[in-house]
């Protein structure tokens, strides 16, 4: 057939689909099936089909988003730093929330990619097999971030959780307390490297790290009752360092309630410098992470390897470490 007698009905026909299925393809390709994509495709080819202009016009500009919770801030300051750029870019954001779970991760990922999507955006480095498996395979950007794992050639954006751990442990303990106890949350990787680094503080100092993860989403109800369990576990606990600052503020709230002095009798950290603990009397220690930043430093990688513009792939925002009134 030649270009100019090729119609949307011939399509339909050699494809075996309808002719709204192939209208449908063109305008919004998302909302077909990826065989019946592949069919169609495949069809256009063979018969001539300007299929390279049809793709230009119909170039997605949609970004993919996972996020571990809806409930948790940081993930909110981090969206508003990836918005702040795409949106200007006119680009469109589909953000999707797994609660943590790694199966719930995996059918995401394998959904979100069978949209035409631009890039996508990954809070975790540490995936299902499965998952790992379609990442690799996908001919887009991919970022990972709020850390600094090796991204398998993928954008990373963030700071060393380890080192962070390591750090305010050791403002922990520079300030005299011996019985400094970790309070995670989840138990994810990041989590767990923020542990690591609070017990190689606590190591290097002679000291026995202790800790303390309820498997839930940090908040600050659960805050009490961590700091109830270390007592019992330790009487002598005489500090806590909590892997959010929510969590910090329930164990201050509870301290405060029981007339135990903070910080001469027990101090606090949180992690992150949430709103929540610059409110607090007195102010909470925290280790401050650029969420915010982090967020638009990802998208406007991410907008350069989609448009093919020369860019770095790992960059290190770091952190600081507030003492606050806690310490």
């Amino acid at each position: 057939m030649r270009n100019q007698r090729v119609t949307l009905q011939d399509i339909a026909l050699l494809a075996d689909v309808t002719k709204m299925t192939v209208s449908r393809f063109l305008r919004t390709p998302e909302k077909v099936s990826p065989e019946t994509r592949e069919r169609i495709t495949k069809v256009m080819q063979e018969v001539g089909f300007p299929l390279e202009e049809t793709e230009k016009k119909n170039k997605s500009r949609k970004i993919g988003i996972l996020v571990p919770s809806f409930n948790n801030q940081i993930f909110s300051e981090l969206l508003a730093g990836i918005e702040s750029v795409t949106s200007e870019q006119g680009y469109q954001t589909l953000v999707v929330n797994y609660d943590y779970s790694k199966e719930r991760e995996e059918e995401h990922i394998i959904n979100l990619l069978t949209y035409r999507l631009a890039g996508l955006i990954l809070t975790d480095s540490v995936h299902t097999l499965k998952a790992d498996k379609y990442l690799n395979a996908a001919d887009i950007p991919i970022a990972q971030v709020m850390d600094l794992d090796d991204s398998h050639g993928r954008i990373a954006v963030g700071f060393d959780n380890f080192q962070a751990g390591f750090d305010m442990a050791t403002a922990l303990i520079a300030s005299g307390k011996k019985h400094v106890v970790y309070f995670g949350s989840m138990s994810d990787p990041r989590d767990m490297k923020r542990y690591e680094g609070y017990r190689k503080a606590m190591e290097n100092n002679g000291l026995t790290p202790q800790h303390i993860t309820p498997n839930k989403v940090s908040s600050v109800s659960i805050g009490a009752g961590m700091l109830t369990m270390a007592r019992q576990l330790d009487p002598l606990v005489d500090a806590v360092l909590c892997t959010n600052d929510d969590i910090a503020v329930g164990v201050l709230q509870e301290c405060l309630r029981l007339g135990i002095r903070v910080p001469q009798e027990m101090a606090i950290s949180g992690f992150h410098g949430l709103d929540i603990g610059l409110a607090t009397t007195p102010l909470l220690a925290s280790v401050i992470t650029p969420r915010f930043e982090i967020g638009k430093v990802a998208a406007e990688i991410m907008l350069k390897k989609i448009n093919k513009i020369p860019t770095i792939e790992r960059v290190d925002l770091h952190y600081r470490i507030s003492l606050g009134g806690t310490i």
